[in-house]
């Protein structure tokens, strides 16, 4: 099957978005989520913090990820 090039869609993810994919498949959030514990009333979990602390430490500053769980 040949794609035609209106069918393709490219974006540039940048090195955040690779070091979020590789968080996701180590599965960091669910292990800190895990020892932690994880409240009902909670809207951000505490694997979601370290996860948005790692990206706005690699570069991501000009919003505060932590804050914005849709983000993820």
């Amino acid at each position: 099957m040949k794609l035609k090039p209106q069918e393709i869609e490219i974006q540039n993810i940048d090195h955040l978005g690779i070091v979020a994919g590789i968080v996701d498949s180590i599965g960091i959030v669910e292990i800190i989520n895990e020892l932690i514990g994880v409240e009902k009333s909670e809207k951000v979990s505490a694997g979601q913090v370290v996860k948005a602390m790692i990206i706005n430490g690699l570069g991501f500053v000009s919003k505060p990820l932590y804050m914005f769980p849709q983000y993820f």
